[in-house]
């Protein structure tokens, strides 16, 4: 790693912390319903969205309704994708041609798209016509992203609000996200990709004569307009098979660095919004320091290990698997940013990495978007840990522990176990299955510990929404379709459920002052404490499963052995 690369890391940080105060406000002031610089020329979308759904935007939802809206809207978008993928060679824009998807991958790509995983299966290219990436996948790109955030936001009003029993309105929520926030970033930012030579275009594929005589197909197609949403909405499912590592998606070291800003900005800003909606702007940066300070050790950990002596091949800094254009250094540095935002997009294949550097990959999507996160889930992922963090700081004391002057009782803990639990569980389940069953075993490309770590990457992106793959596992089976569309849903609905149960039980509540034994959570006291209780009980609980792959498979390649 050289100078330049340091310099790169340090503007990333830099710039990063620079853009999360204007964005965090704006998206304050965006949820809260005061008028912004877009509202003159995007305030008329709003209202004709509002008049044409029938939505009432002032009259607002407890808990319940709040989640029976959230979950009405993502089916609807579950089997709107499921049909559309399963008739799309006879719907328009398919220059190619293209045959109907199968139905287990059009479920899976459908489950997939809505719960803002964007696991892909299947090669995008061949698979799906430009309608269906268009009015199917991009569009589920948006409003699951603005689903995300609705929840998040969902839950600072249960913190800020008292005695309450609203948490806002779920459709104005997606709505102004999605009109003020998510279509104007993206607007611009494909224009940006453009300028850097992203194709956007409704041209067929191109045939052409190689150097050497030999015919090839070059894919082209309206891919801007995706990877800008895909980035900004930290979706990450790729316009084409090879995803940010294919030319036509990330062309040039700009625009990597900016998709890598672009997957960080919406998650880091919520930081600042939770500050300035709960009046606690302090706490807001404690969070984002205790995000930063993961991310950057993270990073670090994984970079150390991919510029080290590979025993196997007597060589440090392998470029296997890594484009030459971005090299060593930036392969790394985008792995560790995609997998700490659940975005999924690769600009390497992570199966290629280092044991150690794919393990850290691996360990930043089993804490559960807690680090920056995917936009909102980020969000709502560290406050899980935060509460369970002033429950234990509570208990230690000895007092009925408090935060932001609410009570935590055992109704909250208990939201809070379950959420905490519920992908943990679906990931050692679901590996464990396919370690043990026939169809699972078949889609291998290797075996011992990389061949396990395949299945418990794949479990692992799946149930962290995340989306990336390890590479080399045959995903695009009857089994892992079903298996993995399965964990997506667990990994979406089973977190996004309790964390609304947790708003509308802390909106009820009254407000308690401040006194003596009332654990600060603005000191850097508590931010050591909150990093300790992530590493304990979200690194501990996957330990075991690590051990039996990465961990194991980096102990070997330091003796220069392999399976």
């Amino acid at each position: 790693m050289g100078f330049i690369d340091v310099v790169q890391f340090v503007l990333f940080v830099l710039l990063l912390t620079a853009i999360t105060p204007p964005l965090g406000k704006y998206m304050a002031k965006v949820f809260e319903g005061e008028r912004v610089w877009l509202s003159r020329p995007l305030g008329w979308l709003e209202r004709l969205t509002y008049r044409f759904s029938g939505i009432h935007e002032k009259e607002e939802m407890n808990w319940k309704k709040y989640a029976v809206a959230f979950m009405l809207f993502n089916f609807v978008g579950i089997v709107f994708l499921t049909v559309i993928q399963m008739v799309q060679s006879r719907l328009p824009l398919n220059p190619q041609g293209l045959p109907n998807v199968s139905w287990h991958s059009a479920v899976n790509t459908a489950v997939s798209f809505v719960t803002n995983t964007n696991w892909q299966g299947y090669s995008g290219e061949v698979t799906m016509s430009y309608l269906t990436q268009m009015i199917a996948l991009s569009v589920q790109n948006f409003v699951s992203a603005a689903c995300g955030m609705a929840v998040a936001i969902a839950l600072i009003r249960g913190i800020s609000r008292r005695s309450s029993s609203t948490i806002g309105n779920f459709w104005a929520d997606l709505t102004r996200c999605t009109v003020y926030i998510l279509l104007p970033v993206c607007i611009i930012f494909t224009l940006v990709l453009v300028g850097q030579g992203v194709v956007q275009t409704f041209k067929p594929s191109i045939d052409v004569t190689t150097l050497e005589g030999l015919k090839q197909t070059i894919a082209v197609g309206p891919a801007a307009s995706q990877i800008a949403i895909k980035m900004f909405g930290t979706n990450g499912g790729g316009f084409f098979n090879a995803n940010a590592a294919h030319p036509y998606e990330n062309p040039s070291a700009l625009s990597n660095f900016l998709q890598m800003l672009a997957i960080f900005a919406i998650g880091a800003g919520l930081t600042y919004t939770y500050g300035i909606m709960t009046k606690a702007r302090k706490h807001g940066w404690i969070i984002y320091g205790v995000m930063m300070a993961m991310f950057v050790g993270f990073t670090c950990i994984s970079l150390y290990s991919e510029y080290s002596t590979n025993n196997l091949f007597h060589q440090a800094g392998m470029m296997e698997g890594k484009e030459t254009r971005f090299g060593i250094f930036n392969s790394v540095l985008f792995s560790t940013v995609t997998t700490s935002a659940s975005c999924g997009a690769v600009n390497a294949m992570h199966s290629s990495l280092s044991p150690l550097s794919g393990g850290i990959a691996m360990l930043n999507m089993m804490l559960g978007e807690i680090i920056i996160g995917g936009v909102g889930a980020g969000f709502y992922g560290i406050m899980l840990f935060i509460l369970l963090t002033v429950f234990i700081a509570g208990l230690m004391v000895g007092r009925t522990p408090e935060y932001m002057g609410k009570k935590i009782e055992a109704r909250e803990m208990t939201l809070v176990i379950l959420a905490i639990l519920a992908p943990c569980t679906a990931i050692l389940v679901g590996t464990a299955i396919s370690a043990i069953a026939p169809a699972g075993l078949s889609s291998l490309a290797n075996k011992g510990p990389h061949g396990f770590s395949e299945m418990l990457y794949a479990y692992t992106s799946a149930a962290g929404n995340n989306g990336s793959a390890f590479a080399g596992l045959n995903a695009n089976t009857l089994f892992y379709n079903l298996m993995l569309a399965v964990t997506m849903f667990i990994g979406r609905f089973a977190i996004i459920i309790p964390i609304l149960g947790v708003a509308g039980s802390l909106a009820q509540k009254k407000y308690s002052p401040p006194s003596a034994g009332t654990f600060e959570t603005d000191s850097g006291t508590f931010a050591i404490l909150l990093v300790g209780v992530i590493l304990i009980v979200g690194a501990l609980t996957f330990l075991p499963g690590l051990s039996l792959g990465p961990i194991v498979e980096h102990l070997m390649m330091l003796k220069g052995q392999s399976f």
